[in-house]
């Protein structure tokens, strides 16, 4: 990490290293929720170590599933990873109407953490996205919110200015950046309180983005194979430039072939006997050359 990114550690708490799970849904060969499937995720994601579970957010294909299915899955997430991680539940939607309906919905179930994405789809002036977190943020009440920035996905962009504002209201405590640079996460770390938690969506960056701030990732790719996470984590706490970079390497590797590709994951859950899911959403199966990758990546790291 070069000088020029590194910021100021005053206030900022620069040890934390959360890995938080982004979690696969669970789908049947004919599209249909495999509930179960989903459950035995969970299960195994809770005996990861990890610090929380992200549910229903982009690895959760939550623009595929409807507000049952919602329901259905947040229960079932809170039943099998309550006592052993955090549960945050993704509620973003294209509108405020839809996200505060799914914060409701997410409360009865006892969830106390949400997270939502920018409203999509349509454009979306910088007011008009205030208005909506503003909306979302009086749902959640006393619960904690983290803002979803994602502009390759939503088409929405979130300026530091913007995010400082969003940082003032009672409820938002955090934010997850995804497929953002290095350089615009420590733009936000500078606009934003000291206390205001950062998570990078970049499933190889725990290390790095430590460095400009953040405090952990939301990881995709930790669902499936989490030890080499954990070894990072650890390693970055000893300080050690050998020992983190032999960790930064099995963690690279592990990205390198399951990425952020639900597909490759369900077929490595299927290879560990975890659960025969597959994805609802349009997304190209791994051929053989990958599924030989991932059995190889499972048998190292596993």
């Amino acid at each position: 990490m070069s000088g020029s990114l590194r910021i100021l550690s005053k206030g900022i708490d620069m040890t934390r290293r959360d890995i938080v799970t982004a979690i696969p849904t669970s789908f049947h060969a004919d599209g249909s929720l495999d509930l179960e499937g989903s459950r035995s995720i969970f299960r195994y994601v809770g005996e990861s170590g990890n610090e929380g579970a992200f549910v229903l957010g982009t690895t959760g294909e939550f623009p595929a599933v409807d507000d049952d299915e919602f329901a259905q899955l947040i229960r079932a997430a809170v039943e099998e990873l309550a006592g052993r991680m955090r549960v945050i539940a993704h509620v973003g939607q294209p509108s405020a109407y839809e996200a505060v309906r799914r914060v409701r919905i997410a409360k009865d179930a006892g969830v106390t953490e949400f997270a939502a994405l920018t409203p999509y789809y349509l454009p979306a002036a910088e007011s008009a996205v205030y208005d909506y977190f503003v909306q979302v943020a009086e749902a959640v009440g006393d619960g904690a919110l983290y803002v979803y920035i994602y502009p390759r996905r939503s088409g929405i962009t979130v300026s530091p200015e913007l995010l400082a504002r969003l940082a003032e209201l009672p409820a938002v405590v955090g934010a997850k950046v995804s497929e953002l640079s290095l350089e615009e996460l420590a733009a936000y770390r500078a606009a934003v309180p000291s206390d205001f938690i950062l998570y990078t969506g970049a499933d190889k960056d725990l290390v790095a983005a430590g460095e400009v701030g953040a405090q952990g990732v939301v990881s995709g790719v930790s669902s499936v194979l989490p030890k080499p996470f954990r070894a990072l984590a650890a390693a970055a706490d000893t300080g050690d430039a050998q020992t983190i970079a032999d960790a930064q390497a099995a963690v690279d590797d592990i990205v390198s072939v399951i990425g952020g590709d639900m597909a490759r994951m369900k077929a490595a859950y299927r290879s560990m006997g975890i659960a025969d899911g597959t994805c609802r959403m349009a997304l190209v199966q791994p051929d053989e050359a990958a599924l030989a990758e991932i059995e190889r990546v499972i048998a190292t790291y596993r």
